[in-house]
């Protein structure tokens, strides 16, 4: 096992240990906030605000409004306070099985002149109900006080094949520095698809924003879907975005462990169902990334897993000391994960660096637990942080530092 996944490991494992202690330490604050204690001690006020039906995704808009989506189907616009004030209407329809229905929702770059969004959902196949598959539409959004609608709706990607079963689709977005769109799309839990490169399952994917496809994408001319792959080897990535530095990252779900954060760097394998950091669900192993050095290691590795979803790098002000850390969503760990970031002398593909090269090496900095499953977790225009809590009655919570 490479140094950098082992310091990874430890860390985790560490972290793991004291959740029972530290970070499970909370009181009551007021009749509706908490104060939350990290594994390191930090202290947090959380402060609820709304309550969901499996709340899937969030974006805040230019007016500090914020849409929230529901894997339902239901699109929520709220007011600054973080309250409803009503439905956004003609959203794509959905059925919502398993862990499929309405996905994530960005906005685009230059949302406040042109009021264009992506949306990403689940769709079957109207032929045979069993089969299904992550399509992602671009829209207008026309806004009101009380909520809105969608205009010129046009599906512009899709999984390809659609798939029996309804788990591991990803479907997060992300637009880049240069306008493409990236797309996270999971393996379905069919393991192979990942290294097949006729399908875009187990891929991170870059195309334009009509949906058509970037002629420098790395394996372009291969065919419509290969032409679509930025890179590959990936089980069901949950929360994509770039950092400041204009790099982009994916945090994915491992099997029985061995949860991921990657740097995501154009072309590479990364190695799913080959390598993993954790194992198959029936005990059967998986030869880890050292075992293959063909294939890019994560820049760290949870075991046991924290079943990763969301992802957002901080730049605000409130937390001024945690500039250019990640956060994200644990959902069966029930947290909030700090990750903090520096750049060391190594080889992400497990080999001696040459001279002068570098990578990121991530470390687990914190962990804050209030007993909920964490969906989702974004930045809002206050530098405070938001998340939204899974299942049935869900909230979404206000993270700011505790007073005194």
């Amino acid at each position: 096992m490479t140094t950098s996944i082992l310091r990874a490991l430890t860390s985790a494992s560490v972290a793991a240990l004291l959740i029972g202690c530290a970070s499970a330490e909370h009181h009551e604050q007021a009749p509706d906030s908490l104060t939350v204690t990290g594994t390191q001690g930090t202290l947090l006020t959380a402060t609820p605000l709304e309550t969901f039906d499996s709340a899937w995704a969030m974006t805040f808009l230019p007016d500090g409004r914020a849409l929230v989506s529901e894997k339902d189907g239901n699109l929520w616009l709220l007011g600054i306070d973080g309250k409803k004030l009503g439905e956004i209407a003609n959203v794509p329809s959905v059925k919502a099985m398993g862990q499929g229905g309405l996905g994530d929702i960005i906005l685009h770059p230059e949302f406040a002149g042109n009021g264009t969004i992506f949306l990403s959902y689940v769709e079957r196949d109207p032929a045979d109900e069993s089969l299904s598959g992550a399509a992602v539409e671009r829209a207008t959004l026309r806004l009101s006080e009380q909520g809105g609608v969608l205009e010129n709706r046009e599906v512009i990607w899709r999984q390809s094949p659609k798939v029996t079963g309804n788990g591991h689709y990803g479907h997060r977005l992300a637009v880049g520095p240069e306008g493409h769109l990236f797309i996270a799309s999971g393996e379905r839990q069919k393991f192979t698809p990942a290294q097949n490169m006729a399908t875009n399952l187990g891929k991170v994917v870059r195309i334009n924003q009509d949906g058509s496809i970037p002629e420098d994408n790395p394996f372009h001319g291969n065919g419509a879907v290969t032409d679509q792959v930025w890179t590959l080897g990936h089980r069901n990535p949950l929360g994509i975005a770039f950092d400041a530095q204009e790099r982009l990252w994916v945090v994915e779900m491992g099997p029985k462990g061995g949860d991921e954060l990657n740097l995501i760097v154009r072309s590479e394998n990364y190695g799913y169902p080959e390598v993993s950091e954790g194992d198959h669900y029936s005990g059967k192993p998986i030869p880890t990334h050292e075992s293959n050095p063909v294939f890019e290691d994560p820049a760290i590795a949870w075991v046991p897993a924290i079943s990763p979803a969301g992802l957002v790098f901080y730049s605000g002000d409130v937390f001024e000391e945690w500039q250019g850390h990640a956060f994200i969503g644990g959902l069966s760990s029930q947290a909030l994960i700090r990750v903090s970031f520096e750049t060391r002398p190594t080889d992400n593909l497990g080999q001696p660096p040459k001279d002068g090269q570098t990578e990121p090496v991530a470390t687990e900095a914190e962990r804050y637990e209030w007993g909920k499953r964490i969906r989702e977790v974004e930045q809002g225009p206050d530098g405070a942080l938001y998340v939204l809590e899974d299942k049935e009655g869900g909230r979404l919570i206000r993270l700011t530092p505790a007073s005194n």
